[in-house]
């Protein structure tokens, strides 16, 4: 009868006996969602083998894999939601829903032999560089690897976030997060508070506002919602863009182009002051009630805050089962929500619609660098800072995705691609020029830093009069690049070693940790 090994001595063992963990990766890969993959794919197309991949979950997908909740979807069309390297002709819509998303990483995980390589169900729990033998040392619950490099695919929409309200505890019916969507809740003819009116909330509230007796929308702040530009793909146009390839590479083309014009606007906030004024006018054609109208009016600059698409939001909003309260959250009294205009509601089921903790990602908790300190306790005071939202300061020869001030309105695969261009790069110079350690200058990382932030001042997320979840505790934008793509795609092109500091030599294999009882062991017999 096989029985379980404790966690503790798993490791001590991982350490002690030659195993696959004790091997020695050229790259270890942290996560496998839509980064995870493309990186195993790009670095398999490179001719770089000798990584590992890991995910905590027991299936790719990341984000798409975690969100469930109704009507969860892209709200970027899906010509350009998708690798480059691998188009699809099987969407039913311009934008793609979540089964369709996942099914389709699933699909190409599969196709391109990446899932097979995936040590599912084993999660990271720390990664320390070890200055001696010039190793990432990875503790996880599988046990211990060592790596050269080290690529953290974790994303930063990971974790969701739910504030401290006064009396939570006190509260009797069912509560969850929508990125924690609990299916077995039904929401018929029960009284919902959906908290918060983000990208999520305005995808999820026209879904259960039918099935409710009463929907209550606490709103702190007005979003921009503009109508979606969305049309079913039925079975004679997936056919066509399956047999003529040019469809989906022009569609591709017309999506991003329409996405670099939005960009222009966002760094030059002059020219979308026609579009603020075309959307309020709008806002009197989908609104008829001049109350609610005035409630979901936004106060700043359309694109300072996420601009939202949807069709079907404020007809929900209007229903005769749904009320919206303009206030945030502030107190629950057992059942009763209270917002902080005063006004109170009585509710079986909280749903929380407050999105994720994206100023300090939560990789930053498993993280240590080259001097022993945490990432996370480096950025509890501030936002994370990184060169090309790539490299760290004193973390060498790991490389984050989607790190910070690399946010462009454009497609998160996109983004990941272009880095991931410059991030193989310099795996391929680490392994291929002997390059033990290599770590980004601090004055390099400094002048870079300096120069985004003071060029994002003049855009609408600085400028454009609102407080949103681009800007941290201290109102620094720690998320957004303040030029085009196509500028962040040129400074990605080439890895350039000038800006690093480097040592070269191989990295040393570590000689064997005694457990603690071999240790325990020796002790006696000094002492006996």
């Amino acid at each position: 009868m096989a029985t379980s090994t404790p966690k503790k001595t798993r490791r001590a063992a991982a350490r002690t006996s030659p195993s696959d963990n004790a091997r020695i990766y050229d790259t270890f890969i942290v996560g496998a969602g839509i980064s995870g993959l493309a990186t195993a794919i790009k670095l398999n197309k490179a001719g770089y083998h000798n990584f590992k991949i890991i995910e905590k979950a027991s299936r790719v997908g990341g984000t798409w894999r975690e969100n469930t909740y109704p009507g969860c979807g892209c709200d970027v069309p899906s010509s350009l939601y998708s690798y480059s390297f691998a188009p699809s002709s099987r969407w039913s819509n311009l934008f793609a829903k979540q089964p369709e998303i996942l099914s389709y990483l699933e699909r190409v995980s599969d196709e391109f032999g990446i899932t097979p390589l995936i040590e599912f169900n084993n999660a990271l729990e720390r990664a320390a560089w070890d200055d001696d033998v010039g190793l990432w040392r990875l503790d996880t619950s599988n046990g211990e690897y060592l790596a050269r490099t080290v690529v953290f695919a974790t994303g930063p929409i990971t974790e969701s976030r739910i504030p401290a309200i006064p009396g939570l505890e006190s509260f009797k019916g069912e509560m969850f997060h929508s990125a924690r969507w609990n299916h077995d809740v039904d929401l018929t003819g029960k009284r919902v508070a959906v908290i918060g009116t983000g990208a999520s909330a305005i995808q999820f509230v026209p879904q259960i506002q039918p099935q409710t007796k009463e929907l209550t929308v606490f709103q702190r702040t007005a979003p921009w919602v503009l109508p979606k530009p969305d049309i079913a793909l039925g079975a004679s146009s997936k056919q066509a863009i399956e047999r003529f390839p040019v469809i989906q590479q022009s569609w591709r083309k017309a999506v991003a182009g329409s996405l670099n014009v939005i960009n222009f606007g966002l760094r030059n906030p002059a020219f979308l002051k026609p579009v603020n004024v075309a959307a309020r006018q709008l806002l009197k054609v989908q609104v008829k009630d001049p109350a609610l109208r005035k409630a979901v009016t936004p106060n700043f600059d359309i694109g300072c805050k996420r601009i939202l698409f949807a069709n079907d939001y404020y007809p929900a909003l209007q229903a005769d089962n749904t009320s919206l309260i303009a206030s945030g959250l502030v107190k629950v009294e057992g059942n009763t929500v209270i917002a902080a205009n005063g006004e109170r509601r009585e509710v079986d089921v909280i749903i929380w619609g407050t999105g994720f903790d994206v100023s300090h990602p939560p990789i930053g908790q498993k993280v240590f660098n080259d001097r022993g300190e945490r990432l996370a306790d480096l950025w509890a005071s501030s936002s994370p800072e990184a060169y090309l939202g790539t490299a760290i300061e004193n973390t060498p020869n790991a490389f984050l995705i989607l790190g910070p001030n690399v946010l462009v309105y454009d497609s998160f695969i996109q983004l990941a691609e272009a880095q991931l261009d410059y991030i193989i790069d310099g795996l391929l110079k680490i392994r291929d020029r002997g390059i033990r350690k290599l770590t980004i200058k601090s004055d390099v990382l400094k002048t870079h830093n300096e120069r985004v932030q003071k060029n994002l001042q003049t855009t609408v997320f600085n400028a454009g009069g609102c407080s949103s979840y681009y800007l941290d505790q201290n109102g620094r934008n720690f998320a957004a690049w303040p030029w085009s793509l196509q500028a962040l795609k040129r400074r990605l092109n080439v890895f350039n070693l000038e800006d690093y500091d480097l040592t070269y030599g191989q990295a040393e294999a570590p000689k064997p940790v005694k457990s603690n009882r071999t240790r325990r062991r020796k002790a006696e017999a000094v002492t006996g």
